[in-house]
C-alpha cells in the first residue's frame, strides 16, 4: 500500500555521489497528496475502492485481538477461522445494542469485504458509532475516513480530533498519521517529530523513515545527524520497507552516515527493485553498468533500466547506454527484463 510523507519530507534525500552516472534524472511521473495518511498494512479500510470481494474466499487474516477492544469470544473466533458471515452474524446483536468491540468488528468486515461485498458507507456507520464510544482502533480508521472523504463528508478538524485520541491511546499508526496532519496544519514542528518519534520506537516502517528524513536535514530541534539518519534507514528498511530500502543501498554505495559498503549497497537496491520499487530498478540498472558492489553486467544493467522506463521513468545516462549496446545485447537485455516483470 501507498504511503507518503508529509509535505516538508516527502521528498527523497538529497543523494550527492562521486559517479555522475549514478545520479538519478527523471522520476517516474506521479501525483501523489501532499499528505496522505499511512494505511495500516492488512487492516486499512478498503472501503474507499468500493470494489467487490475476491471470488474466493480470502485467507484469514493475521489480527491483533486489541484492535477491536474487548475480544468478542464467539465472534471474534469466528472471524479468526475465517468464518466471516458467521462472525457478521454473531456480532450484529451486540452491534446494535452499543458494542463498541462488535461495531470495530463489524466496520472491518464490510471495510474489507470479508465474505461480504465492500461497503464503505456500511464500513464508516460502524467505525463513526465505535469512535463515538472511543474505541481507539475505530477512531484511527474513521479518522482515516474522514480525511479520505469519499463514504464521510471530509473534516479535516473531526478526523484530527479522533486521531489524537487514538495516538494518545498508544497506536504508532495515529501517532504517524497525527503528525502528518500537524505538519500539514501548520502546528510547530518540534510537536510533530514527537509523534513521529513515538511511532518510529513503536516500529512502524513510516514513522522510522520519516526519522531518517528528520534527522538527515535536520527538522524539529534536531540537528542533522546522518549517522543516525542511517540506522533509522535501516530499521525501515528491514521491515521491507521499499523506499527506505532504495535510500539506504544508496548511501552505502556513498558512504552516507557511516563506513561505505558497495555490496551490501547493491544487495537492498536488488531487494527494492524486485519489489517493484521503480527508482530502484533504475538505481541497480545503473550499479549493474558501473559495477558498483557486483560485477559489471550490461545486460543485466539494461534489462533493469528497461523494466524501470516501462513504468514511466526516464534516465537520460541510461538512455545513452542503451544506444551504446550492440542489436544482439538489446534484444538479449529486452528478453530478460520481461522476465523481470
Amino acid at each position: 500500500m501507498r504511503r507518503f510523507l508529509p509535505a516538508a519530507f516527502c521528498a527523497l534525500l538529497i543523494f550527492s555521489g562521486s559517479y555522475e552516472a549514478w545520479a538519478q534524472t527523471t522520476q517516474p511521473p506521479q501525483n501523489p497528496p501532499a499528505a496522505k495518511p499511512a494505511e495500516q498494512r492488512g487492516s486499512r479500510p478498503a472501503a474507499p475502492n468500493n470494489e467487490p470481494a475476491e471470488a474466493q474466499r480470502p485467507s484469514t487474516p493475521a489480527v491483533d485481538p486489541s484492535r477491536f477492544g474487548k475480544v468478542l469470544d464467539e465472534a471474534f473466533g469466528a472471524y479468526q477461522r475465517g468464518h466471516y458471515l458467521t462472525a457478521l452474524k454473531t456480532a450484529r446483536p451486540r452491534a446494535e445494542a452499543g458494542d463498541a468491540a462488535a461495531q470495530t468488528l463489524i466496520a472491518e468486515i464490510y471495510a474489507r469485504g470479508l465474505g461480504v461485498r465492500r461497503d464503505g458507507k456500511e464500513a464508516a456507520k460502524w467505525y463513526g458509532k465505535a469512535a463515538d464510544q472511543g474505541d481507539p482502533e475505530a477512531q484511527l480508521q474513521y479518522g482515516l475516513m474522514l480525511l479520505d472523504g469519499e463514504f464521510v463528508k471530509h473534516d479535516f478538524d473531526r478526523a484530527f480530533e479522533l486521531m489524537r485520541k487514538a495516538a494518545d491511546a498508544g497506536k504508532p499508526l495515529a501517532q504517524f498519521n497525527l503528525a502528518q496532519m500537524m505538519m500539514e496544519s501548520g502546528a510547530k514542528e518540534s510537536d510533530a517529530v514527537a509523534w513521529y518519534e513515538r511511532a518510529a520506537d513503536a516500529g512502524l516502517p513510516d514513522a522510522q523513515y520519516a526519522m531518517a528524513q528528520i534527522h538527515a536535514n535536520g527538522a524539529g530541534g534536531k540537528a542533522p545527524d546522518e549517522a543516525e539518519a542511517r540506522r533509522w534507514l535501516e530499521r525501515a528498511a528491514r521491515q521491507n520497507f521499499e523506499t527506505a530500502q532504495l535510500d539506504l543501498g544508496v548511501w552505502l554505495i556513498e558512504g552516507r552516515g557511516g563506513a561505505r559498503n558497495l555490496e551490501e549497497g547493491f544487495r537492498w537496491l536488488k531487494r527494492a527493485a524486485e519489489s517493484g520499487n521503480v527508482a530502484a530498478q533504475n538505481r541497480l540498472a545503473k550499479a549493474y553498468m558501473a559495477g558498483l558492489g557486483t560485477e559489471p553486467d550490461p545486460i543485466l544493467a539494461a534489462s533493469w533500466y528497461m523494466t524501470a522506463r516501462r513504468a514511466g521513468l526516464t534516465d537520460m545516462d541510461m538512455e545513452d547506454f542503451l544506444a551504446g549496446l550492440t542489436d544482439e545485447q538489446v534484444e538479449q537485455a529486452t528478453q530478460r527484463s520481461t522476465e523481470l516483470r
